[in-house]
């Protein structure tokens, strides 16, 4: 019986990666029809290795259990996946690192691109608030690639006050906005860096912004003056990326 604490993945990378990752609570995997392709059956295969039951269920079935025809042939009914604790992600080490902090992301797109961007550029985790985000949910797990079965995200009641924890611990905090009064490519992303990406709409909320230390824009050319949100951010992050580790010096 399905109850309000469940979740129904979809599409073979979300599947296959929650497999993987081992993070969640799976129950079963339901696949469409008795001939699924190779990625299935080896998903399938994994599965079974680790006494996850397996249904199969004609197509149809899976397009309702899913309510979406981007199912892939493949589902499974989970729990939710866990997050992060804020205080356990603080923890670094090594004195530096990527915090990737959205402000208002209310698309699951482009949340779940923001996410697949940033397990690729190796931040330490996202964060993201309670009230002020789209939920991590099936949709943000496909739309990632199932990166958000990898990724450590944590969500926080007041992201303002996330903001201020980083600095407690040395770091900078970064605002992406189109008004920064410098480049990304001039800003310094050594140490621990906070990038705080705004909302679709509005960009940074005025007291996020203010807790920024200095805020970074994208130069751009053109007649069009802002990018996606999830284009933008993932260039911000790959420049962070770079300075890091050192890519291309």
């Amino acid at each position: 019986m399905k109850t309000s604490r469940q979740e129904i993945l979809y599409g073979i990378h979300p599947v296959a990666e929650a497999v993987s990752a081992g993070r969640r609570k799976l129950e079963e995997i339901i696949v469409a029809g008795d001939k699924p392709g190779t990625r299935i059956e080896q998903i399938v295969r994994s599965a079974k290795s680790v006494n996850l039951p397996v249904r199969r269920q004609p197509r149809q079935k899976l397009e309702e259990l899913t309510g979406t025809d981007m199912h892939q042939g493949i589902a499974a009914r989970t729990e939710p996946l866990p997050t992060t604790d804020w205080s356990e992600m603080l923890m670094t080490p090594s004195g530096a690192g990527i915090f990737l902090l959205l402000d208002s992301i209310m698309d699951p797109q482009n949340l779940g691109a923001l996410i697949r961007t940033a397990l690729c550029a190796g931040v330490n985790g996202v964060v993201i608030a309670k009230d002020r985000s789209a939920a991590p949910n099936p949709t943000v797990s496909k739309t990632s690639a199932g990166a958000l079965e990898h990724i450590r995200l944590c969500q926080v009641v007041n992201l303002v006050s996330a903001m201020k924890d980083l600095k407690k611990i040395g770091g900078w905090i970064i605002g992406l906005d189109a008004a920064g009064h410098q480049t990304i490519y001039d800003s310094d992303f050594s140490g621990i860096v906070g990038i705080v990406v705004g909302g679709e709409a509005a960009g940074l909320r005025p007291l996020v912004s203010r807790e920024c230390d200095f805020l970074a824009h994208i130069p751009m050319r053109g007649p069009l003056d802002s990018l996606n949100a999830s284009v933008a951010g993932g260039v911000i992050l790959y420049e962070a990326f770079r300075q890091q580790v050192g890519v291309g010096d």
